[in-house]
Order: structure tokens, then sequence, then C-alpha cells
């Protein structure tokens, strides 16, 4: 697979498609990508999700992703690496949690922006990135990079809300491959029992729950479910996929197995929750 690298800290590109020039790939890098205008898919790592104006995602590196574009799409591209964070002029006690965050996205399709209060925040932002870059004014470049280390700090915000409670920079490297193996095999549930976890990370079974709930606050299986009623609701919220598509997508028997455990969790059937949920922006 075709593997992209930049060769500056930071870089910016504002352009218009038809059609997405590049088959699936991946970077060496971080990619901020808002959707200024159009309509499409984003393919993520085998996952699709529909994409419209002011959609914003973050490509993390390793991350196999493409664009499916069905109306002409201006796309803002943003891309940055570590060393660009380390020389960003950001506060010293903020770059470590800074990356630790950005590393530890969920590397899952979907806008990045979790509530509406940021989605606003961020529109006037890219707009005056726009501008910047398209009139090469005065000191523009001064004023891309402090636009673009404030719409860092906006994502990495929305991603920290997403870890469990307990997970942060001075967590254990284990713990943190624990996690980022989970969220990489969520579809796979035979890779996330317990005696698989544990011969895979030199842990015993008896220790692994321990362990786990020391780090994350919560215990494995709280985790795991929680974890996948979260991209449920992603696809409810974000899909037009049915209910017994997603229901055999995350390992249901049936329609009624994921209809009972997701009233159990979120007091409503999927279907009554993509009803009240579901908000066309």
């Amino acid at each position: 697979m075709h593997k992209e690298n930049i060769y500056e800290p930071f870089e910016i590109v504002f352009k218009e498609l038809n059609e997405c020039p590049k088959k699936a790939h991946e970077h060496n890098f971080f990619e901020l990508v808002y959707i200024v205008s159009g309509t499409g898919q984003q393919c993520i790592n085998k996952n699709k999700f529909p994409y419209h104006k002011g959609h914003l995602f973050l490509i993390t590196p390793d991350d196999c992703h493409s664009f499916e574009i069905d109306e002409t799409t201006q796309f803002l591209f943003i891309r940055f690496n570590n060393i660009y964070i380390k020389n960003s002029a950001l506060q010293p006690d903020n770059i470590q949690k800074l990356e630790f965050i950005l590393q530890h996205a969920n590397h899952q399709p979907g806008c990045i922006l979790t509530n509406q209060v940021d989605k606003t925040l961020v529109e006037p932002i890219i707009n005056a990135l726009i501008r910047e870059y398209v009139n090469r004014d005065l000191y523009n470049k001064e004023l891309i990079r402090q636009l673009v280390n404030t719409l860092i700090i906006i994502v990495a915000r929305n991603i920290a809300k997403t870890l469990p409670e307990k997970i942060n920079e001075q967590s254990e490297e284990k713990a943190m491959d624990i996690l980022q193996y989970i969220q990489s095999n969520i579809y796979n549930p035979e890779r996330l029992t317990a005696e698989h976890l544990g011969i895979t990370f030199g842990i015993s079974e008896s220790y692994l729950g321990r362990y786990f709930k020391k780090h994350a606050n919560e215990t494995l299986q709280d985790y795991l479910m929680q974890y996948k009623l979260k991209l449920i609701e992603n696809r409810l919220l974000h899909s037009d996929m049915r209910i017994g598509e997603i229901a055999r997508e995350f390992g249901f028997t049936d329609d009624s197995h994921l209809n009972r455990i997701f009233k159990k969790h979120r007091s409503a059937s999927p279907s009554h929750f993509r009803k009240a949920h579901r908000v066309i922006v």
C-alpha cells in the first residue's frame, strides 16, 4: 500500500475535487481534513462515513483511508507531524498531553467534533485559515500557525473526552497498548477474550481484569461494551445502515439481541435512539 510522507513539519492544502485522486493509502503524519462544501464518504480502516459541509476528520499515522466523492467537494487538508507539535510555540506542559491524545485517537470513522459548540467554533477558524492561505497577506504564516494550533487543541479536547477517565500520558505503555489493541479489534470478538489478551500482552488471565481496571477505572467488559455501543451510536446517527446490518457488524446474533443490549444500556431501542437523536446539519 502506498504511504505518503511530508517533508516539512506542517503544510496546508486547499483543493476542490470531483473525484479522489488517490486510492486507499497511509501517512506517516497527522492530517486534519475539513469539508468546506460537498458530499461523499470518508473511508477509513475499511469503514465508511457519509460526509458533508462542516465535518472535520482526523487521520492518524498508519490509518488506511480515502474519500469517495459524490458531489464536488472543497477540502482543507492540514498536515503536521510530531516535530511541529514540539516546535509550534505551545506551552511545554501541554506538548506531552497533545502528543498522547493525538496518538491515541480511536481510529474510527466520523467527524472528530463531538458537540455543536465546537463545530460553531471551528468554522470561523477554518474560514480564516483559507483566507490567509489564499491571500498570502503580511504575517500570514504566523497567523496560520496560531490558527492551526488552536484547531489542534480543539481536536485534542474532543478526543480526550472519549478516553477512559484514568488513561492519560502517565499511564503505563502496556495499558495503552491494550486499549489500542481493543479499539483495533473491536469487530473481532475472538481476539478480545481475557485469555487471548492475556497471551498477547503477557499478563495472566486472572490478573488482567485487575490490571485493566487499575489503569482504566472500569472493568474490561464494561469498557468493551461501552466502546462498542459508542460505535453503534455512530452508525445509527451518521449512516443509513439497517439495524440488522449493524447487529451483524458488531457480532450480535440478530436484531433482537442488539435491541435488548442497547436498550439495557441506553434506555431506548436502536431505532428510537436514531429517531430521537439524529440531526441533519
